[in-house]
């Protein structure tokens, strides 16, 4: 099921019906609130959620709903700014959308989302432990999907997480922007590589800058610590 929290009922109405018409069930709600309540009621699958609502916005409705269980999160904003898309990432949320959208788009990006919380599933089964990913201080545990530096834990998304396990597993190793998202946000096309540089910095700003290496018009590599 698909909670969408979005304030003007013409958007919310429109991603209920094509979610709908593609099989999904859906519930919208139109304030903060509310979004945080169905989400401990209904436990949705996937929030589609709007930054900017009534009541508490969708930055703190995101926190909230974080902190009692993990789920992802799609944030759609109505500003182009780098700074909200920061902060959302920061609070939870694995991918976001800059209105005005088209809901092809959306449906893709819903799809990818719900497709890589089913392979991490099957990835953290028993039957597919994998041992843990250590470069100096840090640690990547597959299997629990948790993150430590130096002995501390730190939050990461679930497309955080992905994509700093696909760069570790793979030390030094330049992978382009478009391979980052065909392999961490399943997506066949190369139109999100700013959502590319978007995670990168979310990442760096939790696990430190000295980790992930820029490589100018190609993309990012993975640079493991080394022990003194």
């Amino acid at each position: 099921m698909i909670l969408v929290v979005e304030d003007e009922p013409t958007i919310a109405g429109a991603i209920a019906r094509r979610l709908s018409a593609e099989g999904y069930q859906v519930q919208t709600v139109g304030d903060g609130l509310a979004a945080v309540e169905a989400a401990s009621s209904l436990q949705p699958d996937l929030l589609v959620l709007d930054v900017m609502l009534p009541g508490i916005d969708g930055l703190e409705v995101c926190r909230r709903v974080q902190a009692e269980r993990p789920v992802p999160v799609l944030m759609l904003t109505a500003r182009d700014d780098e700074t909200d898309k920061l902060v959302g990432l920061g609070v939870g949320a694995d991918d976001y959308m800059t209105k005005p959208f088209s809901m092809r788009e959306l449906l893709a990006r819903i799809k990818a989302l719900l497709r890589r919380v089913e392979r991490a599933k099957v990835l953290s089964s028993p039957n597919n432990e994998e041992d843990p990913i250590v470069a100096g201080d840090l640690v990547i545990d597959p299997n629990s999907r948790r993150v430590t530096r130096g002995g501390q834990e730190i939050h990461l998304t679930p497309t955080e997480f992905d994509l700093v396990v696909f760069l570790a597993s793979s030390p030094r190793t330049v992978r382009t922007r478009e391979k980052l998202l065909e392999h961490v946000w399943d997506w066949a096309d190369a139109s999100g590589t700013r959502t590319v540089d978007s995670h990168i910095k979310g990442v760096r700003r939790k696990l430190g800058a000295d980790l992930i290496r820029t490589v100018h018009g190609v993309g990012y590599a993975f640079e493991p610590v080394e022990d003194d």
